[in-house]
Formats: C-alpha cells, sequence, structure tokens
C-alpha cells in the first residue's frame, strides 16, 4: 500500500466517525510565542486544550507535519544513525474535544490498524497506564478492560508515568496514554524473543505506531495534578512507522516515503544506498548510507520550513534550519564527496511526492529550491574557509594531538563539523583531545540552557469564565477588569507578569505588527504595559509590576502615538505590496514583514536587484495612492473563501480560520488582522529608505512614512546644507562636487606613480640588505609606503630570486601592516607558509591576517609591536 493511500484511508476511515478533516497547520509557528515549529499534532489545538477557545467541531482529524530537533530521541546529531527517528515527520491525529473519549478511541485505532489497514493482530502489542500512587492517578483499569476485548492480557503491557503519561510540558493538559507497538521481526526473531519484552526498548523494528493521549489532568507550576473542566482525546500516529509497517520494511527509509529522495541522491552522487534487509555491509557502506539518511530527512524538514516561511538564518528558528541544512551539506561533502552543491535538486522529487497534500511545496517549490541551492554554495565556502584554517591549527600544534577547544572554536565559530576535522587530522596521523572537546561544547550548551531558563507560575484566576475580547479596533482606551495573571521569570528578561483583561483596547503582535504598549490607570496608580502578545488565544499584556490591587476597576489605554505611526506603516506595506506586484510582476509575494512604530521591513520574492528606477516607480505608485485619500474599507468577519474570491490575498505562511477580516485601499485588498489606517492619507508619505537581499530569490525593502519621513527630509536638508558649506556655498553644487572627484582621482593617480616609483628606488637599497641565512636569502624591515607599495616591492624583489624569505612591515597612518613573501621553492623544499608566519608575528603588532602559503599579510593595532616582531622573523629559517 502505497504511502499517499495509507494517509488517504486514515483520513477517510475517521470522517466516516464523524470528524472534520482540516489541514494541517504550518510546520512553522507564528501565533505561539512559547515553541518554534509546530512539535507534535496537537499543537495546533493546544488553546481547546486549555480552555481558551472553542474548535469548528468537537470531532477533527488530519495529518500534521512536525519538527523536533531536541528532545526525548531527537537530538539531531543522532538522525540518520538509526532507521525509525526524523526532525520532520508527519502525525496522523483524530481529536475529540470534551467528546468521545476510550470507549471510543481504542476500538477505532483497533479496527482501523487490523480492519482497514489488516494489519496482523499477532504482531501488535498494546499498552495502559500503570498507574502512580504518588500523585493519586490510578491504574487505567477502563483501557485495560476495552484491550480485553480484543487482544489477550499477555499482549497488554503495563507502562509507567515515563512511557505512559503524555504531557504537553512541565505545565499544561496531560494524562494516561495508550500505546499500539508492532513487531517488525522475523518469525524467527521472534521465537527467540518475546515482543512484550522490547516494546518501549528503543527496539528498532519493535516500535510504537499508536499513541491514545487522555486528556483529563493540568499539570500545575507546583507540580500537582488538577481535573480539567471537559475530558479530551489527542491520538497521534507515526504516518512513517505505518508505512514501514504496510510495506513488509523494517526501516523508514526502505518504504516510499523516502525511495524516491534516495533514488535522486544516488542518480547525482553515483553511490548505492543499501537497503535495511542487507546485513553485513562494510564500514565505509555505513557511512555512504547514513549520510543519505541524514539528507533524505534533512531536505524534507527544511524544504517545509522554507515553504511555510521560515528562511534560514544566524538566529531562532531560522538558524534551527540553517543548522539542519548544513548538517546534510557536511554529511554530503565528507561522506558522499560533493563539493557543488545538490542538495537543491532533491526539491523537485519532494514537490512530486508530497504536493498533492501539501500543495504549499508545490506553489513555493521555486522559492525553496533557490534557497536551498545558495544556502548549500555559502556553507561550502565556509567548509573551504573552515579547511584552511584548521590547516593554520594543524602548522601551530606540537605533537600529534590538536586542542579539542582548537577544534571546537573551528565547529563554534565557523560551522566546521568535527567528524571532518576528525577525517582530516587522521589523514595526517593527528587526533583531536575529544575529551576538551566535549567539555567545551558542554560550556556551550549550558550556557544557552541558562540563557533561555524560564519558569511561569500557575494562571490566578480572578473572573471565571473565558470572557476576555478585543475592541481595539474601534477603541484605544476601555474600561476593564483584570481577569487573570501570570508571574514568568526568565534569564533573559527577569521577573515579568502576564496580565490578561476582559475586553482589551491593546493589539498584541501579530501578522507582523508589533504589539501595542501603554498604561492601565487606576484611581491610586498606573502600571506601564511594555508589550502585548498572543498567546494559546489569551492576549497578554506584559508589565514589569503588577497594581497593588488586582481586583480594582481600571483604564486601560494604548499609547496612540506609537499607535498611529504603527498603523501609517502597516497600511503603508499593503499598498506597497501592490506597487510590487504591479511594477516588478505578480510573481511577488510577500515572504516576511515587521510594522513598527519607527520602521516597516518588507521581504517579497524577486529574481533579481530591483532597480532605483523600479524603486522609484514603487514610491510614486503609494504616494499617488496617498495623496487619493482613498478610505479604508475594512470586513470583520467573512468567510474565507467569500474573500479570496473577491481578490483578497493570503500572505505567505499564514494560518487562517474559516472567517476572516479583509482589508481594503482601492484595489488593494488582503487578509489582514493588523491595525490600520482610516484614509490613505493619514500616511502623509512614504519613503524608500534600503533594498538588498535576504536570500536566493528573497528581496528586503525598509521604509518609513509619516513624522519619520518629515525626519528624514530635514535630516537630508541639514546634510546638503553642511555641504554646501563645506564647499563654499557654490551656487551648482553637483558641479562643485564632481569637480572635487575629478580632482581626487587625478591626485590619487599621481600619489600611486609616486609611491610606484619610491618603492623601485627602495628596490636597489633593500636588495643590497639581503643577507644569507641558512642557504635562504632573508630581509625583514620596515619601508615608508602603504600595503599596495608594500605588494608590489615584494614582488619586485621576488622576482627571479628561487629562496627569498622576505618580511615587510609598513605603518600607513599609525595602521601597522605587515606582508610576508616566501618563494615558492621555498615553500615547496622547506614546509614554509606565509599565513602561519603573519599569524604568529602578527602578535606582535596586535593582530592577525592570513593569506596564501607565499604570499600574506596581517593588520594590527600596534605599532609599536614592529620591531619586535621583525626581529622574530628570522627564528622561522634558523
Amino acid at each position: 500500500m502505497k504511502s499517499q493511500d495509507i494517509r488517504k484511508a486514515y483520513l477517510q476511515f475517521f470522517e466516516s466517525k464523524d470528524h472534520l478533516i482540516v489541514p494541517s497547520a504550518p510546520i512553522v509557528l507564528k501565533d505561539d510565542p512559547t515553541l518554534m515549529f509546530n512539535n507534535s499534532g496537537m499543537a495546533q489545538f493546544k488553546e481547546y486544550f486549555l480552555g481558551n477557545g472553542t474548535p469548528k467541531s468537537k470531532r477533527i482529524a488530519d495529518t500534521q507535519k512536525c519538527l523536533r530537533v531536541s528532545g526525548k530521541h531527537n537530538d539531531l546529531e543522532d538522525v540518520g544513525f538509526d532507521t525509525y527517528h526524523h526532525t520532520m515527520f508527519e502525525m496522523l491525529g483524530n481529536w475529540s474535544f470534551g467528546d468521545y473519549f476510550k470507549k471510543e478511541a481504542l476500538p477505532w485505532a483497533w479496527e482501523f490498524l487490523t480492519e482497514v489497514l489488516k494489519l496482523d493482530k499477532d504482531r501488535l502489542y498494546v499498552s495502559v497506564f500503570e498507574g502512580n500512587e504518588a500523585e493519586n492517578v490510578p491504574f487505567d483499569q477502563e483501557a485495560f478492560d476495552i484491550w480485553k476485548q480484543f487482544v489477550s492480557e499477555d499482549r497488554i503491557i503495563l507502562g509507567n508515568k515515563k512511557d505512559n503519561f503524555w504531557e504537553m510540558g512541565d505545565q499544561g493538559p496531560c494524562g494516561p496514554c495508550s500505546e499500539i507497538h508492532i513487531d517488525l521481526r522475523s518469525d524467527e526473531e521472534r521465537a527467540k524473543v518475546a515482543g512484550r519484552d522490547l516494546v518501549n526498548a528503543d527496539h528498532p523494528q519493535v516500535v510504537e505506531i499508536w499513541n491514545n493521549v487522555f486528556m483529563e489532568f493540568n499539570r500545575k507550576a507546583d507540580g500537582s495534578l488538577e481535573k480539567l473542566p471537559a475530558q479530551h482525546v489527542d491520538t497521534g500516529m507515526g504516518f512513517e512507522r505505518l508505512c514501514m509497517a504496510m510495506q513488509g520494511v523494517t526501516s523508514n527509509y526502505d518504504t516510499d516515503v523516502f525511495t524516491p529522495l534516495i533514488h535522486k541522491v544516488e542518480a547525482i552522487t553515483g553511490l548505492k544506498y543499501t537497503s535495511n534487509e542487507v546485513k553485513n555491509r562494510t564500514e565505509e557502506q555505513n557511512k555512504i548510507n547514513i549520510a543519505i539518511r541524514v539528507i533524505v530527512d534533512h531536505v524534507r524538514a527544511v524544504a517545509f520550513a522554507i515553504a511555510d516561511g521560515q528562511l534560514p538564518s544566524n538566529n531562532g528558528a531560522g538558524y534551527v534550519i540553517r543548522r539542519i541544512l548544513r548538517r546534510a551539506i557536511r554529511y554530503g561533502f565528507t561522506f558522499l564527496d560533493t563539493k557543488e552543491p545538490f542538495i537543491y535538486q532533491l526539491v523537485e522529487v519532494l514537490a512530486n511526492q508530497m504536493g498533492e497534500f501539501f500543495p504549499e511545496i508545490k506553489k513555493q517549490q521555486v522559492l525553496v529550491t533557490n534557497v536551498i541551492r545558495e544556502e548549500e554554495a555559502s556553507f561550502l565556502r565556509t567548509l573551504e574557509q573552515g579547511l584552511q584554517l584548521l590547516e593554520v591549527v594543524v602548522a601551530e600544534t606540537k605533537g600529534n594531538e590538536v586542542s579539542g577547544a582548537k577544534a571546537f572554536e573551528l565547529y563554534d565559530t565557523f560551522g566546521f563539523p568535527k567528524d571532518l576535522t576528525a577525517l582530516i587530522l587522521k589523514e595526517k596521523g593527528m587526533t583531536y583531545n575529544e575529551a576538551e572537546f566535549e567539555v567545551e561544547l558542554k560550556k556551550q550548551k549550558d550556557r544557552s540552557r541558562a540563557a533561555s531558563e524560564v519558569s511561569t507560575d500557575d494562571w490566578k484566576i480572578l473572573v471565571a469564565g473565558n470572557t476576555e475580547s478585543f475592541v481595539g479596533y474601534d477603541q484605544t482606551e476601555n474600561d476593564v477588569k483584570i481577569t487573570r495573571i501570570r508571574k514568568v521569570d526568565s534569564k533573559k528578561d527577569g521577573v515579568l507578569y502576564q496580565i490578561v483583561l476582559d475586553a482589551t483596547p491593546f493589539y498584541p503582535e501579530g501578522g507582523g505588527q508589533v504589539g501595542d504598549r501603554g498604561v492601565l490607570v487606576s484611581a491610586n496608580e498606573t502600571i506601564e504595559i511594555i508589550d502585548t502578545k498572543k498567546e494559546n488565544n489569551l492576549i497578554l499584556h506584559i508589565a514589569k509590576k503588577l497594581p497593588e490591587n488586582v481586583n480594582g476597576a481600571f483604564a486601560a489605554q494604548v499609547n496612540t502615538d506609537l499607535r498611529t505611526a504603527s498603523s501609517k506603516n502597516h497600511s503603508a506595506t499593503h499598498l506597497m505590496h501592490l506597487a510590487l506586484r504591479t511594477i516588478l510582476g505578480t510573481h511577488v509575494e510577500q515572504k516576511g514583514s515587521l510594522v513598527t512604530p519607527n520602521y516597516l521591513r518588507f521581504d517579497f520574492s524577486h529574481f533579481s536587484k530591483v532597480t532605483d528606477e523600479e524603486l522609484r516607480q514603487v514610491e510614486a505608485f503609494v504616494n499617488q495612492r496617498i495623496q487619493e485619500h482613498i478610505p479604508l474599507i475594512e470586513r470583520r468577519s467573512i468567510p474565507i473563501q467569500q474573500a479570496l474570491d473577491e481578490g483578497a490575498m493570503a500572505l505567505f505562511g499564514e494560518k487562517y480560520g474559516d472567517n476572516v477580516r479583509a482589508i481594503k485601499f482601492g484595489d488593494s485588498m488582503e487578509l489582514c488582522g493588523g491595525i490600520h489606517v482610516s484614509n490613505t492619507a493619514d500616511i502623509w508619505y512614504f519613503k524608500i529608505i534600503s533594498e538588498g537581499a535576504v536570500a536566493a530569490g528573497i528581496r528586503r525593502i525598509e521604509a518609513i512614512t509619516g513624522d519619520a519621513v518629515k525626519d528624514f527630509f530635514a535630516s537630508q536638508e541639514n546634510t546638503l546644507a553642511e555641504i554646501k558649506e563645506s564647499l563654499k556655498n557654490p551656487q551648482d553644487v553637483l558641479k562643485a562636487v564632481s569637480s572635487l572627484q575629478e580632482d581626487n582621482a587625478k591626485l590619487k593617480k599621481q600619489v600611486e606613480q609616486l609611491l610606484k616609483d619610491k618603492a623601485k628606488g627602495l628596490k636597489g637599497e633593500l636588495e643590497a640588505q639581503i643577507k644569507e641565512v641558512n642557504g635562504v636569502q632573508f630581509l625583514a624591515t620596515q619601508v615608508d609606503l602603504d600595503a599596495n607599495g608594500a605588494k608590489d616591492l615584494a614582488y619586485e624583489l621576488g622576482n627571479n630570486r628561487t629562496n627569498l624569505f622576505l618580511v615587510v612591515a609598513t605603518a600607513s597612518e599609525d595602521k601597522p601592516m605587515l606582508t610576508c613573501y616566501i618563494s615558492k621553492e621555498l615553500v615547496a623544499d622547506k614546509g614554509l607558509n606565509a599565513g602561519q608566519v603573519v599569524h604568529e608575528l602578527g602578535k606582535y603588532i596586535q593582530g592577525g591576517g592570513g593569506g596564501q602559503p607565499f604570499f600574506a599579510t596581517a593588520g594590527g593595532k600596534n605599532v609599536n609591536g614592529i620591531a619586535e616582531a621583525l626581529d622574530k622573523a628570522v627564528d622561522f629559517i634558523k
């Protein structure tokens, strides 16, 4: 049974059980600050389990894209070494929100597996929670009795808290679970060891395929449990593992989820992947297998993350995506000998394979391909730099063991993998100190963990029931009551308080727009609100302190100056989006945005730099709409399909409900929940500040509006006045600047010629100073030239010499520079390296540098160190 058919069968089965089938949420989470990625099937439904929202149906089924790179069995560095753990995976799920419970969920699971898919019942084992007396959670007798209707008692395993009690995190909804495991071993192996003895023992062929979680408790901050007001079912089935069971193989990578990608890697590299059925593989083949598994796993995670709106970057979720991709690249580089970008070629295979059910990968195929290709090319260049740096480290190492700290520096600073370091050192008969490396790695992890430590108290409920609402589209001030409060203590921000109001005018961060700031005012005090965010359908007002009387009456007042400035920038973003699509083409799509009171940032798909003329046209287009005084047409809640049919643009990577808010300014119509001006005239003026590349095929424009433009124009006017004054107030400023540039260019040429002549004159003087040391012609001296002159002089002296070792120091404008030239013959015969020379001598001038073995330079800060550096130069040939 093909994977596509298995997925369809699952959804059709639960549709027949009155479940609403919903699409997968994006793998990248934009409205939950507690998670970077959707890491489980239930993540998109958290607000329903927490009681902060109402689902569109009490019964839902889906298949959810998930991404995990940390936690149990999911350390990134381990993926690829076994056959059943992944970074990205699909979680088939069926959900009950206060509707059915165990007596429906467990029989349905059994029915689907044994009657629809017809899995062998003799290979299935089930587990139930054994109970926990310390927490007063009893043995799950109900689940046990249900299972006895389908399996013999010897196939029912009692599981402890670790294996059979599921928790969202340290706090939140949780409950006992009942799992279904399958034994995929051969009949011969099954006869030797009973399958029940291998359940939850990390055996690669005895694996969990279905987990039925019964949400009936809430874990509080002090660790205690309290009953939830309703009982829920959260069940998940690992799609890749189910495909393994259905297709009669013993590795997820041998299923048709992965084999098309594997075949493409084989075609590109000329290397073969051997299935898990092949025994007694060589060590070399094992390395190839691991590398291919890493690549085909990681490309799925990276491609879907990019398709859902997360570009690789140097921080946050973008850093995780970059790290996953770079791991795939280095495995190819090290074990498949791929020195050119190739992983991007797998995107087409992935899009053809999964595009029917996940249309975003097909729609964003070109973008994903371009981004991955550019990231590959960039990291391969980094690897080449790392190879050069490793050569320097090797040259500096006395003995055969490189410092673990040095190896870690290459890994941490330059992304140079430790296994590649080990491989190169082994070829040189060397190793690195692994214990030191692990110590440094642990220090880094401890620092990272400490920096992200957060402790969160339980919510203190002041007003019972879900009474919270948002009134900020119509009001910037409102009389409010505090409904709940919570203390949050983090290493990064210190102690903060989250305050929820019954009817808030504060806009929470979302859709690219920053959250409102303002104050809560009572008769006795004023509490500053420093930010507003949304989490699990609650609007959180962030404050550094709580009111003395949290049960009192307050006026919630938004900072209208900041709100107004943000609204101008947000509305201008919509107008600019339309301008870009009109002027550059309809291929332009928003790929990210940031709207603040100070400026706006807009990322969009485009294949080349936007020209100055095109930018002027975009500015003119937007400003024309501002001058036309176009009124805002806002439609608060209309069916999403109606909005799309009327021409509204749905933005990249956003998750929309059945009913949406549409914002229209003339021809510009977008689905948007942000704050906007009531008329384009309120924007006053739109000015682009910068345009540049973010990634392959992605451009970024930063712009300003309103008062920020007035300040910009005033600054430009002041600058022009200062320039005119410096030029003695000419009538034609441009002509005066052009004349100055021409004069400067002439003088530069004259200076360059004078320096060249000076260098030629010096050549004769210095040739007389060259002396022989150990059969090498040696000279270390300081000259009155700039860096380019020193380079010319070095090559002049090196011409027609085969054994010259030269170090020249300069101090142009009090900036010391060392230039080292070594004849190529000396480099080959004596193993001398100019890069190593300047690296060592650069320490005396408080600097460093590098270059090629025969020519290198180093700059520094300490002019007084030149003499000592020149004195030490001779040590390299003594």
